[in-house]
């Protein structure tokens, strides 16, 4: 059928990572979708970083890919490099990363997206959003087609009135050769919304061939990489590509300060926020000015390119500073650029505008995911993405919106961060952000969330049926643990190594399992361990499940208690419409808080800033608790 005479459930504006796992969602649910991107070649593009994963973000991924979405099946059919990170701390902590081949990534999204059976594609941009009343019913293209649709999900990234800064050089675009995208926002602010700008960055891109790789660091991947998705038939890496390391100096901070005059940055030519966590290279000689030195990580495009992506040099300075400072870095003496470092800034829509589902409380059907909510990160983008498609496809199946709670997921702690707190600079997720880490590992994502994507329906059953495979099998290996007892003179010899008390009589293995000092690996000296792994072909994955429950299980039921105690406020609800004025022992900035975002439940309250214990107290008490 003509896109003309069409009328969709699911429309989703921008094809960045946020709009890819989007589209991917609400097709895969049964929801009639088109996807409208200005340019069908940059599916899911990486403008910055060649590189999905991280501190927190890993973690992100991986709940991804549980639920059903494609962000780590990409990943690792296009990576280069894995590294998990944070090894030397507890495994709350533990974070996978990958290094992208960037060109191959937007090919392989493309690829998966075309394999969906009820997803549509068109290129062309929209610049104006079709209401009727207070819903969204559609919207129009530059060419001027009006496409109606029951959803709309808005997944612009930094396209919205995208303005680009080199030095003292500006010009519309949402990034680097791609024009920006108007319209919309002046549309939705005639509605009613708030919106501001933000602001972020990237490095420049050298020639490989150019740099001296002898005066740097080399920065190689795990000797045995694992991968991101859960999916049986996805392999890890065979081969792998190095990054390296090098440092600034006194010398270049120095040259980059003489154009700090001309940097739109320190000119006040760009007042918008940029990320705390991801500074600039101005930023952060201008806020460490004790430092006389940092960071700076040269990594690979991919796999057959020169190209080279310039970590911890991200900037706005003019290109002839960029060109002359860069030089003076180890190992950058002679480089070559392909193209200089930018800053962009672009619209994005407070949060607190949203509900939990991602559709705005002004417009019904309307639904905002990615940087248009503040944040930043390709994961960040792609988990909103996820959430925000399911939801506009349940949307218009008449079914509730799925919803992830902070103790289910990091998902379920982005979006309530967002929803509950706001955000005036981009949003970047950390493991400190969510307050029930260990529950929430990188390595548990299947056993928490894989049945919750099987009961949508994006799940697939043998995904199902391997992690009830592997819980089962964790659940038996820790049984056999506590059952086995283990004598002396097996295990004695590895302790006094290992710098812990010998044993006297047999004892229970799961005793000297939980022993910080003691690893499985240990363990592999006694027999009967050695035979309990071959005769039930136990894998690395359930090892490592039923080590971290084994060593960490007092934390781990610390928390679910704490959860378990914060869900019975989770379960207390706040009638629509509730008049916060009529509260007359709530403090002034409570109300107002209070009445801007309206919270759905009591939980939701208490982690509204501004919001005290007295003032929960308060709301109980007229909730009948």
């Amino acid at each position: 059928m003509s896109i003309y005479s069409t009328t969709y459930d699911v429309i989703v504006i921008g094809g960045g990572h946020a709009g890819s796992e989007a589209a991917a969602a609400a097709a895969n649910l049964g929801a009639h979708t088109l996807l409208i991107t200005m340019s069908l070649q940059n599916i899911a593009q990486m403008s910055c970083n060649p590189a999905m994963g991280g501190i927190a973000k890993g973690q992100i991924v991986r709940e991804i890919d549980a639920l059903g979405g494609y962000s780590g099946i990409v990943t690792d059919r296009t990576a280069i490099q894995f590294k998990m990170l944070n090894m030397s701390k507890g495994p709350a902590m533990w974070s996978p990363r990958a290094q992208s081949d960037r060109m191959r990534f937007a090919e392989e999204w493309r690829h998966q997206l075309e394999q969906i059976e009820n997803l549509d594609m068109f290129q062309d941009s929209v610049n104006s959003l079709l209401f009727e009343g207070n819903k969204i019913i559609g919207v129009k293209t530059a060419l001027g087609i009006e496409i109606k649709s029951k959803t709309v999900v808005v997944t612009a990234g930094t396209f919205l009135n995208g303005l680009i800064h080199i030095g003292e050089k500006t010009f519309g675009g949402g990034r680097a050769g791609e024009s920006a995208s108007t319209g919309i926002t002046e549309d939705l602010v005639l509605r009613g919304f708030e919106s501001g700008r933000m602001k972020t960055g990237t490095p420049p891109r050298v020639d490989a061939r150019s740099l001296d790789y002898s005066k740097m660091i080399e920065q190689p991947g795990d000797e045995h990489p694992a991968k991101f998705s859960y999916l049986m038939e996805i392999e890890p890496l065979k081969e792998q590509r190095s990054c390296y390391m090098t440092y600034t100096s006194q010398e270049v901070h120095d040259l980059l300060r003489i154009g700090f005059d001309r940097s739109p940055m320190f000119n006040g030519r760009i007042q918008s926020t940029g990320p705390r966590y991801c500074p600039s290279i101005e930023d952060k000689i201008d806020r460490f000015a004790s430092k006389d030195r940092h960071q700076i990580f040269v990594e690979p495009e991919g796999w057959n390119t020169n190209e080279i992506y310039v970590n911890g040099f991200s900037t706005s300075l003019p290109d002839d500073i960029q060109d002359m400072a860069l030089r003076k870095v180890a190992g950058f003496e002679n480089v070559k650029f392909f193209r200089y470092g930018y800053a962009i800034e672009y619209d994005y829509f407070p949060p607190t505008q949203l509900k939990h589902s991602l559709e705005t409380k002004i417009i019904e059907n309307l639904f905002f995911a990615g940087q248009i909510n503040g944040t930043t990160g390709y994961e960040e983008a792609g988990a909103q993405g996820l959430m925000a498609g399911i939801n506009a496809a349940l949307k218009t199946q008449n079914k509730d919106p799925f919803v992830l709670q902070r103790n289910e997921a990091y998902i379920g702690v982005l979006i309530d961060d967002l929803i509950t707190k706001g955000t005036d600079e981009p949003y970047r997720m950390f493991t400190s952000r969510a307050e029930y880490r260990t529950l929430l590992r990188q390595d548990n994502a299947d056993l928490r969330l894989t049945e919750k994507g099987f009961k949508l329906g994006l799940a697939s059953q043998a995904r199902l049926d391997r992690v009830r495979v592997k819980q089962a099998m964790t659940d038996a290996f820790v049984k056999f643990l506590n059952d086995t007892s283990i004598r002396p003179e097996e295990i004695n010899d590895v302790l006094i190594s290992k710098g812990t008390a010998v044993i006297t009589q047999p004892l229970k293995m799961i005793r000297i399992a939980s022993r910080p000092q003691i690893t499985f690996a240990d363990l592999e000296a006694v027999a009967s361990f050695r035979e309990f792994i071959s005769e039930n072909s136990i894998d690395v994955e359930v090892a490592e499940q039923a080590e971290i429950l084994i060593k960490y299980s007092g934390y781990i039921n610390k928390e679910r208690n704490n959860a378990d105690k914060l869900n019975r406020l989770e379960n207390v609800k706040i009638p629509d419409g509730f008049d916060y004025e009529k509260l007359q022992a709530v403090s002034i900035e409570a109300k107002q808080k209070l009445t801007k975002i309206r919270p759905v439940t009591i939980a939701q309250a208490s982690r509204i800033s501004g919001v005290s214990p007295s003032d929960v107290s308060v709301l109980l008490v007229y909730m009948g608790r």
